[in-house]
């Protein structure tokens, strides 16, 4: 079942970082339903104004609402106590891509905070991981990634109220969008890219 709370939370989220000014890479949305869990889940892509298509440097964020928050919601909706709040599984990845050459991470992730906080909760930040392809002539084009995951309740003063989650989202767009400018003044070295037309 869609439930409405989550389609709020989408929009809060997308209000959130076109506030901030990032430009989303509307080929990158994808709003997904396991037909056979019932999870359903959304992920979108941002990057700086003026960036080329592809975007060089990006961050992919995730929302999945798993089918027991589904029923939690329910359970509240119709006046039951449920066990626990229902709960969104966020993840922000901030991916640096198009790269002439394995890159050192260091920079990344001392540009990166510990833990990125996401409705009142902290997401904490794994490991960098780093991609290697092969393109023609052998010439590696390396990609590193950085990503943050966890889980945030939501609880019943939300719940009764869903437009407090654009005030509670409002400051992730900020935060995200001042993480991007200082990736971005990093010292990357890009291969040529040719953007794509649309």
């Amino acid at each position: 079942m869609l439930d409405h709370v989550f389609t709020h939370l989408v929009s809060a989220h997308r209000n959130s970082f076109e506030a901030a000014l990032l430009q989303r890479q509307a080929v990158e949305e994808r709003f997904q339903v396991d037909v056979f869990l019932g999870d359903v889940s959304f992920e979108t892509s941002y990057s700086l104004p003026g960036e080329v298509r592809p975007a060089r440097i990006r961050v992919d964020t995730s929302l999945d609402w798993p089918t027991w928050s589904q029923t939690s919601y329910r359970s509240w909706a119709i006046g039951d106590d449920p066990d626990e709040p229902p709960e969104v599984l966020v993840e922000i990845a901030f991916r640096v891509q198009g790269l002439d050459g394995v890159p050192d991470a260091a920079p990344l992730l001392a540009a990166l905070p510990v833990t990125l906080e996401v409705l009142g909760e902290p997401l904490v930040r794994g490991p960098a991981t780093i991609e290697q392809m092969l393109i023609g002539g052998g010439d590696p084009e390396c990609a590193v990634e950085v990503a943050y995951e966890g889980s945030c309740a939501i609880d019943e003063a939300t719940l009764e109220d869903l437009a407090t989650l654009e005030a509670g989202l409002a400051p992730l767009g900020r935060e995200v969008a001042s993480l991007l400018v200082r990736i971005a003044d990093l010292p990357f070295s890009f291969r040529p890219v040719e953007p794509i037309d649309d």
